[in-house]
């Protein structure tokens, strides 16, 4: 059996219609786990999910919409999943807002609060209620999908760095209490990927040119290219870890010196 086999597991992918989220949802059912697609629309999820069914067979995807404000919503994804397939193994916790891209002066407190609420403190809920059945059962993956703006400084994404920053610490926190329970909690952190939510990054010349020349691998990455590490830290490749984050940026944070 490979490391990196997930038969017999279930997966819950938020933000999975497309982008990162559809990609990772598509590698953990290529190893063999059954996943759940949700964002807001319905039917943007359905699309993903029967693409996966006709690839690996008929309940290999299922959907349940939910938007990440909505604690209510979010308990709904829990419980519908326990009630269709039975059991809770992985969760990734891939979507996110970020409503303004400028200087922290110009933010307004609505747009700053929702930033928060929907990249940091509705993973705390998600986490919160699908932790004590893998506390449990003392297994179990939580994955954050965080980026490498939490590790740098922005003069444009501040409030979204500042929440993929949180996002790191929820990680370590969560790492620190799950972890005699053999739960595990861990990031992945992204660089500039060519999805819509980061449209307006490399749709930008200026800013596609600025980013790729102080990138070694002098590109951006797709969306395929981060699934690979979400299943690994969802397979038994990686049960020494926890409460960590994997790069995956071309070298981005590395840069390009003289």
């Amino acid at each position: 059996m490979s490391l990196f086999d997930l038969t017999g597991k279930v997966a819950i992918i938020t933000g999975s219609s497309r982008g990162i989220g559809r990609a990772i949802a598509e590698a953990m059912a290529d190893q063999g786990a059954k996943v759940v697609i949700s964002s807001r629309k319905a039917e943007a999820c359905a699309e993903v999910a029967d693409a996966i069914n006709a690839r690996q067979g008929e309940g290999r995807a299922i959907v349940v919409p939910a938007s990440i404000s909505s604690k209510d919503e979010l308990q709904r994804l829990v419980d519908e999943t326990r009630a269709q397939l039975g059991r809770i193994d992985i969760l990734v916790c891939n979507a996110a807002s970020n409503p303004y891209y400028g200087p922290m002066a110009g933010i307004s407190d609505d747009q700053f609060r929702k930033i928060l609420d929907n990249n940091v403190i509705a993973n705390h809920w998600l986490i919160s209620m699908v932790a004590p059945e893998m506390i449990e059962r003392k297994t179990g993956s939580i994955i954050i999908v965080s980026s490498i703006g939490g590790l740098k400084g922005s003069a444009m994404l501040g409030a979204y760095n500042i929440s993929k920053a949180a996002d790191f610490q929820l990680a370590r926190n969560l790492a620190a209490e799950f972890g005699p329970h053999q739960v595990r909690v861990n990031c992945i952190a992204p660089g500039l990927i060519k999805t819509d939510f980061a449209k307006a990054l490399w749709e930008n010349p200026q800013t596609l040119k600025m980013v790729t020349m102080h990138t070694p691998m002098q590109r951006i990455g797709e969306p395929h290219e981060i699934a690979g590490a979400a299943v690994f830290l969802a397979s038994d490749a990686s049960t020494f870890m926890t409460g960590q984050a994997i790069v995956v940026d071309g070298g981005s944070t590395v840069g390009v010196g003289l």
